[in-house]
């Protein structure tokens, strides 16, 4: 049974995260928190770690997972272009809980599924998440869930469902508890911004979450469908 370590106890928070680094890197599956649900992640330069990620879920190569990066200079280095709309989103919303799909660089050497030359960035708030991101790079990283299981909000859920197919199990309390005016949306708001850069193009929510629309809009404008 893999392990679980508790993140508010600070010998295994520290021995936790020192196993992480060393799973991550070895190109094994580890279980972090974020803000917004658990996360089972994966080195995301690593192609058969992210694969092994996505049979973890019982999700194949047309679903690839998202990225999370440690703060707005990855997202430079990760996508071809940033329109002006998606910087001024991020410097309202991150750390936190939007993710922006825009094209992938095409020097990137990773294989992260059927991305169709796009990638999906988010820079989230939790501590630890963050302090692992800061030391490992850019994780690919998906709800720590099988694939049409509710999300997971602490560790225990993601280990009874993923099991040994992850190697480490990080627990920092019920994740969520930072939108608690969410409704019923627990993951990351999600939206396609690759429509930004035509003229006439517009940004696309493609998924509903923590971050509400109106709120996006706010910030867009007429640039949002």
């Amino acid at each position: 049974m893999a392990p679980i370590y508790d993140c508010s106890v600070d010998t295994e928070l520290l021995t936790g995260m020192r196993l992480a680094r060393l799973a991550l890197g070895k190109g094994e599956l580890v279980v972090l928190p974020t803000d917004t649900v658990y996360g089972v992640a994966a080195d995301a330069f690593q192609p058969a770690a992210v694969a092994r990620l996505l049979a973890a879920k019982g999700r194949g190569r047309q679903s690839p997972p998202p990225v999370l990066i440690p703060g707005i200079p990855t997202l430079d280095a990760l996508a071809e272009t940033v329109p002006d709309e998606v910087r001024a989103l991020v410097a309202a919303f991150w750390p936190g809980g939007l993710t922006v799909i825009l094209p992938a660089r095409s020097s990137l050497n990773w294989d992260l599924g059927e991305t169709a030359g796009t990638v999906a960035l988010r820079m989230p708030s939790n501590r630890v998440v963050l302090e692992i991101l800061s030391e490992t790079g850019p994780l690919a990283v998906s709800s720590a869930n099988l694939t049409g299981q509710p999300a997971a909000m602490t560790a225990a859920e993601a280990e009874a469902m993923l099991g040994d197919s992850v190697s480490i199990y990080l627990e920092d309390g019920l994740a969520g508890e930072t939108y608690p005016d969410a409704d019923a949306a627990t993951g990351s708001t999600i939206v396609d911004a690759t429509g930004l850069l035509t003229p006439e193009g517009k940004l696309r929510i493609v998924r509903h979450g923590v971050i509400s629309d109106d709120a996006i809009r706010e910030i867009v404008g007429d640039r949002c469908e």
